[in-house]
């Protein structure tokens, strides 16, 4: 209970912003949905510059929670096609640079910092830390994992950037392919917006990309707990 207490008097604000990118990707789809309702040709037949500004734009609300990515996914995939999947990467890359830069300004480190004072839960954090290219590809790989949640508690975690960036657009890439897929396929935007995951190969799908992201999370979680643990019970001793 001290734990707890503490973390929430010392780091409220971190926490609070993290309950809101958990929060505002609900509104965004239904604001998402009920956009396209009213205007169902908005993204039809882009030219180069509005294509350019459709990628900034989608990163920007991407990063800041304001749109999920999977759905990002399905209407790019729908309205713009495969040809749009190289400026989908680019915007996911972008996003994922936003939110870091954010995470980064809003957080300062006091995370970080106030689980010094726990020294195993800092050193769970250091080790995960080194296996931070395997955390963030397993992170991004979920589709129930919300992208810019996730950003933010790995930029405070504070992986390497580069590797932050190269990586999340690695684990990102497999389910987006995905979604990007289903919108090139759609027949009904809408309808496939409100249930992405109707149908038999999509359930199939989805359940195979959260059951790799959960099985291979336990499992660096719990590699990192043990040597942490090794550590400390040879420590005295060396």
């Amino acid at each position: 209970m001290t734990f707890l207490r503490e973390l929430f008097q010392k780091n409220f604000s971190t926490l609070f912003t993290m309950f809101l990118l958990v929060a505002v990707p609900l509104l965004g789809s239904g604001s998402l949905l009920a956009l396209l309702y009213e205007r169902p040709t908005l993204l039809t037949n882009l030219g180069l510059g509005a294509a350019v500004g459709y990628f900034a734009v989608v990163a920007f609300t991407m990063a800041f929670a304001l749109t999920p990515t999977t759905l990002v996914a399905i209407a790019t995939g729908y309205y713009v096609g495969w040809a749009g999947l190289p400026g989908m990467v680019v915007a996911y890359a972008l996003a994922a640079a936003l939110g870091y830069e954010l995470a980064l300004r809003l957080d300062h480190g006091k995370l970080r910092g106030f689980l010094g004072h726990f020294p195993k839960a800092g050193a769970v954090v250091d080790e995960l830390q080194q296996q931070s290219w395997s955390l963030i590809v397993l992170t991004r790989l979920s589709p129930v994992l919300p992208f810019a949640l996730m950003t933010f508690v790995l930029a405070m975690v504070q992986v390497p950037r580069r590797r932050f960036l190269a990586a999340s657009v690695v684990g990102m890439l497999p389910r987006s392919l995905f979604f990007f897929w289903l919108g090139t396929k759609a027949s009904d935007v809408l309808a496939l917006l409100h249930d992405p995951d109707e149908g038999t190969l999509s359930k199939v799908v989805l359940l195979g990309l959260v059951a790799a992201s959960l099985f291979g999370l336990l499992f660096v979680f719990n590699r990192a707990l043990q040597r942490v643990l090794r550590r400390s019970a040879t420590g005295p001793a060396t």
